[in-house]
């Protein structure tokens, strides 16, 4: 199998499971060294064990809340002391919250989402940036959901966070647009995930993707030569259920 990523320094946020662990498996795969974040060490063990099976090396372990902005910066600071640049960035970690009517939403469960899912997306950025600047070509990331573009009701927590999200990266990636980094928005549609299990109690998971099939589509959204465009638009469908758009 070809390696088209190797030496390649590749962050990816909630990597513990689901589709950030499967993004995380793939890149590895593809020869690309992985800082894994996530929240509970247990998780990150068991990447590192997957990882070591498939490629032989081991992964960089990071136990991480999103909310800890502090932390978040610190992780920046880490990365540039031991490898000084980072060819790829995935963010794949978000919070579901409450689902439940908008009147409905307790002040803690709001901050905790918006916390996790648009303010972590803010100091992310803040912190790679220059590690992205420092690479090559750098390609970042992101996962969205088609609840940004298209409200239901009583999801607002998360598509309200999402559509924010979305609009950060969107204007991040406008204003990169005469370097080397291209940032991208990637809707998966629905997947076999605890996230998905959490909101749909009574969905068959059998019905839906593994997220490991997705795996190969961030292999390919890495590579300079073959990934995202120098245009500052595309749009792409990821088979029936997700699609991809660039920031």
């Amino acid at each position: 199998m070809s390696k088209p990523l190797v030496d390649k320094i590749a962050l990816v946020t909630g990597a513990g499971r689901g589709i950030g662990r499967a993004a995380a498996l793939s890149l590895a795969e593809a020869g690309a060294h992985i800082v894994a974040v996530a929240r509970t060490q247990g998780g990150l063990e068991e990447l590192d064990d997957e990882i070591r099976g498939l490629t032989g090396q081991s992964a960089t372990l990071v136990p991480l809340d999103m909310a800890d902005g502090e932390a978040l910066d610190q992780l920046g600071f880490a990365i540039h002391q031991r490898f000084g640049r980072l060819d790829i960035l995935v963010h794949s970690a978000a919070i579901l919250g409450p689902i439940t009517p908008v009147s409905h939403i307790e002040p803690k469960h709001w901050e905790r989402v918006w916390a996790v899912n648009v303010t972590a997306t803010y100091r992310l950025i803040r912190t790679t940036e220059p590690l992205l600047r420092a690479a090559p070509a750098a390609r970042a990331i992101f996962l969205t959901s088609r609840k940004a573009a298209e409200p239901k009701a009583f999801w607002g927590p998360y598509g309200a966070t999402k559509a924010a999200m979305e609009n950060l990266v969107r204007t991040w990636a406008d204003e990169l647009e005469q370097t080397t980094i291209r940032a991208a928005l990637v809707d998966p549609g629905p997947m076999r995930t605890r996230m998905r299990a959490e909101a749909m109690p009574g969905e068959d998971p059998e019905t839906l993707p593994d997220p490991s099939e997705i795996g190969p589509l961030f292999v390919e959204l890495a590579q300079a030569d073959l990934g995202l465009p120098t245009s500052n638009v595309v749009f792409r469908e990821w088979k029936r259920a997700g699609k991809l758009v660039s920031a």
